[in-house]
């Protein structure tokens, strides 16, 4: 049967489609690409790092020549033996869940979502690993059910085979929507290439999704769910030129981010903005910042980009702000230019120690929650409305083109460099000004409340950010499975010697 027997998807009615049930194939025809590759690079990079990757990208021209000129399920296994072998599975489905919907999202194909999303039942079948794609479909696009490639695994890790009956393309395609279906008929299938037809010609209703490269992807606002929460460290999607692009610029970055960071830590805070600006850093300052010459020091409420925030304000500023952290890692305190204060396992600041802290000058907070409804926020300002009234809003961007500067599921240690790795990494501090005596605390007429949900405001207004429900603990239990606390290690008793 030819593929040109089946209409268009733009053919399809999506009016009255709330009893149907619809099947769709993925790559080409829920998403405007062809290629999984992108995809399959993103797991490689998050939990295999750069040399997975390097090995991923080194076999796809073999994993394209069996693809093309021998079948679909050859080079198909291929990207999946080198993707996965050896992976925990724990660690591919994080990645599904809060790494790949981001990357998926921003290729959903107008005309195809359209008439899927019209359907009171939808099904997806394809030959991606089913625990690559499952989260994102189910999540984030409302499929009911997920038909995909079932990858082997042998004590919590894949062994990089797939289970039977093999990868889903062609007849295998068809058995499974057989063995699914039974007798019933689905009323639509999608799909778009010629592998699709045996299960299309099942469906009452078959369409094709033509390959259109220019189609414009549905856009942001118009997307089912919006993505919240992504903890990815790549920025752009890696297509495999991108892909060899990364590979080449991760040594000559990484040499690139210990100069920054040393100029950074080492160089006196006057003439940092200026090493920066030599070493490809950019730092734009918004606003007038207060002058560092008052009777009581500052404090700097800043919204949360990285753990590079007090370091970028003190930047600004042209001298060191201490800051009040949480979850900073060991080695990122010691790199720091500037006098950090950890809070403990139960956030429990110290009123005397910060309230000698301000008596000697600013302090910096940069809490997670200040563009967002978060009682961490809210802890923060009951305490310094007691101690002062010296309260200034600081709305900070920062630009990255290749790495993410922040994670919540790996080693945070690393943080500083990926940022620093990019070619040109720029933040934006914008002052806003300071809090009028009339809305803090101590003029008696605004809670502590009152005073955070202000300052969340004005700087998610100056960001143009929306403020969410979500907490802290909401974007950590999404992102990494946990409440975000940090775990203290139990002190043991040194070992001595001939005992």
């Amino acid at each position: 049967m030819a593929i040109t027997t089946f209409p268009t998807v733009d053919k399809c009615a999506s009016i009255g489609r709330e009893k149907d049930t619809v099947v769709a194939d993925m790559d080409g025809t829920l998403l405007r690409g062809r290629s999984s590759f992108p995809y399959f690079a993103v797991v490689a990079f998050e939990v295999g790092g750069v040399l997975r990757l390097l090995f991923l990208l080194l076999v796809s021209p073999l994993a394209g020549l069996l693809y093309y000129f021998v079948s679909e399920s050859a080079g198909v296994q291929v990207l999946i033996f080198t993707t996965f072998v050896g992976m925990k599975v724990s660690d591919i489905e994080s990645v599904a869940r809060v790494v790949l919907p981001k990357f998926y999202s921003g290729d959903l194909h107008p005309e195809s979502w359209k008439v899927f999303s019209s359907c009171g039942k939808r099904y997806v079948l394809t030959a991606n690993p089913r625990v690559m794609v499952e989260a994102f479909l189910k999540d984030f696009l409302g499929a009911d059910i997920v038909l995909g490639t079932e990858i082997g695994i042998y004590k919590g890790r894949a062994t990089g085979f797939v289970q039977k009956p093999g990868v889903l393309v062609g007849k295998n395609k068809a058995d499974v929507l057989k063995k699914t279906f039974g007798e019933t008929q689905p009323e639509i299938g999608l799909g778009d290439r010629h592998t699709d037809i045996p299960f299309l010609a099942l469906c009452k209703e078959g369409y094709i999704v033509p390959p259109k490269p220019k189609v414009k992807a549905v856009t942001r606002d118009k997307l089912p769910k919006p993505i919240i929460f992504h903890d990815g460290r790549l920025v752009q999607k890696p297509t495999p030129i991108m892909a060899l692009l990364i590979i080449l610029w991760i040594p000559v970055g990484f040499i690139l981010a210990c100069l920054r960071i040393a100029a950074g830590s080492l160089l006196p805070m006057p003439i940092v903005y200026y090493a920066f600006w030599v070493l490809g850093v950019r730092v734009t300052v918004k606003g007038i910042p207060p002058p560092p010459v008052r009777k009581s020091g500052v404090l700097f409420i800043c919204s949360h980009r990285t753990l590079l925030d007090p370091i970028f304000l003190s930047t600004a500023l042209g001298r060191p702000i201490p800051a009040v952290t949480y979850s900073v890692s060991r080695l990122s305190e010691i790199i720091s230019p500037i006098k950090t204060v950890r809070l403990n396992r139960d956030r429990a600041l110290d009123a005397s120690m910060i309230k000698k802290l301000l008596q000697e000058g600013d302090l910096a907070i940069c809490p997670e929650g200040t563009t967002c409804r978060e009682p961490f926020l809210l802890r923060f300002s009951a305490l310094f409305a007691e101690l002062t009234d010296e309260l200034v809003p600081v709305a900070m961007v920062n630009k990255m083109s290749m790495f993410h500067g922040t994670t919540a599921r790996g080693w945070k240690g690393m943080d500083p460099f990926y940022f620093f790795m990019n070619p040109s990494p720029a933040y934006e501090v914008t002052f806003l000004n300071k809090l009028p005596y009339e809305i803090t605390c101590n003029s008696g007429q605004k809670s502590s409340h009152e005073v955070a949900n202000y300052i969340q405001r004005v700087i998610a207004a100056t960001l143009s950010y929306e403020c969410t429900t979500f907490t802290r603990k909401d974007k950590y239990r999404a992102l990494a499975g946990n409440d975000g606390a940090v775990v203290e290690k139990p002190k043991t008793k040194k070992r001595i010697m001939g005992c």
